[in-house]
């Protein structure tokens, strides 16, 4: 099922009748319906160095879930791996996303990034990476995302899930997501933070020229051209399988480009 399936399938034969000054109709009713929101959620791992590396996961990535794991492991052969995972519901993105992150960052002396999906969207919008490496980015919508009827529902005044997403199906992650990942992602998305993410697209910070990007041309989630557009080909580096590299099939044969590049930048091939 594409994400919006449901609600863009119901708008999709709706017709909205022109106004006519003659008519008279009664005020609207506005219904502003809020879900409560999570703070972003950090945790350090000690790694056999003291290289700090800033590791942001994407929407509907948790830190315990098995896959993450497997790449946390692999980064703190190297770094001191500090992620951030993010809360699924938003109504500013800069103030609830970029913003607890940057007060982080402030405080390092150093560090390298790594951002996958929704993370790779905030990471253009922090400073002083030494090296920023990219995971199937989320610098803009996939063209099965786009639409009227999407547009009309990132309108909506509503902060609680109810657009259903691809993220719980595992053709669309990969194929090692495990039955609890899939069960605990984000299942459905709130208008509000679909509407703040596209802000966040159109507003996105050029891409800094020792970016990496590691991304599949099969990805049903995010737009792969927003990636080509933004990054020459020559930074992008491509893998077999989902949406995720940590949960694709393809990780283990990739896995020491990706540890090259957050450590080296656009040098590393």
């Amino acid at each position: 099922m594409s994400i919006f399936y449901g609600l863009a399938h119901n708008l999709r034969g709706c017709a909205i009748e022109p106004l006519d000054s003659r008519t008279r109709y009664p005020p609207p009713t506005l219904i502003v319906l809020v879900a409560e929101n999570t703070s972003v959620r950090r945790q350090t791992f000690d790694g056999n160095s003291d290289d700090e590396l800033v590791f942001v996961l994407g929407w509907g990535n948790r830190i315990d879930h098995e896959n993450v794991q497997w790449l946390i492991d692999e980064l703190t052969g190297e770094f001191r791996v500090t992620v951030f995972e993010l809360p699924d519901t938003i109504n500013n993105f800069v103030e609830e996303y970029v913003l607890p992150i940057e007060r982080y960052v402030e405080t390092l002396d150093s560090f390298r990034l790594l951002g996958h999906s929704t993370g790779g969207l905030i990471g253009p919008y922090l400073d002083d990476a030494e090296t920023r490496t990219y995971l199937s980015p989320w610098w803009g919508y996939a063209e099965n995302h786009q639409g009227p009827a999407l547009t009309l529902v990132r309108k909506l005044p509503i902060s609680v899930p109810i657009v259903p997403t691809e993220v719980t199906e595992r053709d669309a992650i990969g194929e090692l997501a495990t039955d609890r990942q899939l069960s605990e992602g984000a299942g459905r998305a709130a208008p509000s933070f679909l509407r703040e993410i596209r802000y966040a697209q159109r507003a996105l910070p050029p891409i800094s020229d020792d970016a990496v990007v590691f991304c599949t041309l099969s990805d049903r989630l995010v737009s792969t051209r927003a990636i080509g557009d933004r990054v020459p080909s020559d930074r992008i580096r491509l893998y077999d399988g989902g949406h995720e590299l940590f949960s694709s099939p393809d990780r283990d044969r990739r896995i020491d480009t990706l540890l090259t590049a957050v450590r080296d930048g656009p040098d590393a091939q």
